[in-house]
């Protein structure tokens, strides 16, 4: 038990999927997983470990944002041992051939600011992927046929942003859509020497204005849940 997750030791799997919302954990678990029990419910933050083809996974909450992710991640592998941390979540497209119900890959992560900034002081650490897990995940979303981006993306930490100034600058540099956690999963996961990646949904598109209807948005993401699964085991 640590802090803020109460699972008893070896109940958290070395393999562990992290959305935000913990009850999109709860749906992802009961979806996908085999025999998941639920293992942390502090503070409402759900987590869930079962079994996917034989393998042992958590899907455990995050939260929304960064300072929320670090703790998360942070005491996932230190007090619970985990070696993979794969975010699979929603995020708001910034360019105009990412499409609504794509999947984005995230090979690095942009930002303003992380709860990790202190640790450099004036270096501007480069947050990035696990090129192993990447390039699995790749692999198995253009199996499945599913439109598939690999790049760069923007982790902000804040989500009412008021600076299209910004949105623009990012754009013309390629990036390709906007969440606000992957860049302190990926800052962790280095400094822990795990493994992480960000798999992304797009659920909105900041130049189109397109969102995703509700009724689709469990479809749409049950493919990135099962790309993450493949990336972690194949």
């Amino acid at each position: 038990m640590s802090v803020h997750i109460g699972a008893k030791p070896g109940a958290i799997a070395e393999t562990v999927l992290m959305p935000g919302d913990p009850y999109r954990a709860k749906w992802a678990a009961e979806t996908f997983l085999k025999d998941a029990t639920c293992i942390n419910q502090v503070r409402g933050m759900l987590g869930f470990t079962g079994t996917w083809k034989g393998n042992r996974v958590t899907i455990h909450g995050s939260g929304m944002g960064m300072p929320s992710l670090s703790i998360y991640a942070n005491e996932l592998i230190r007090d619970f041992g985990a070696k993979t941390l794969i975010r699979i979540g929603s995020a708001g497209a910034m360019q105009a051939d990412v499409k609504v119900r794509d999947i984005v890959v995230a090979m690095t992560a942009s930002t303003m600011a992380t709860p990790s900034r202190g640790f450099f002081r004036e270096l501007q650490y480069a947050p990035c992927a696990n090129y192993g897990l990447l390039e699995k995940a790749v692999a198995a979303a253009r199996a499945k046929g599913t439109p598939t981006h690999v790049g760069g993306i923007y982790s902000s930490d804040v989500f009412y942003d008021e600076r299209p100034d910004l949105t623009e600058m990012m754009a013309r540099h390629g990036v390709l859509c906007v969440e606000m956690e992957a860049a302190e999963l990926y800052t962790v996961a280095a400094r822990h020497g795990v493994r992480a990646l960000a798999i992304l949904t797009i659920s909105d598109h900041l130049l189109t204005h397109e969102s995703l209807p509700s009724e689709d948005r469990e479809r749409s993401f049950g493919d990135m849940v099962e790309v993450a699964l493949e990336a972690a085991f194949s």
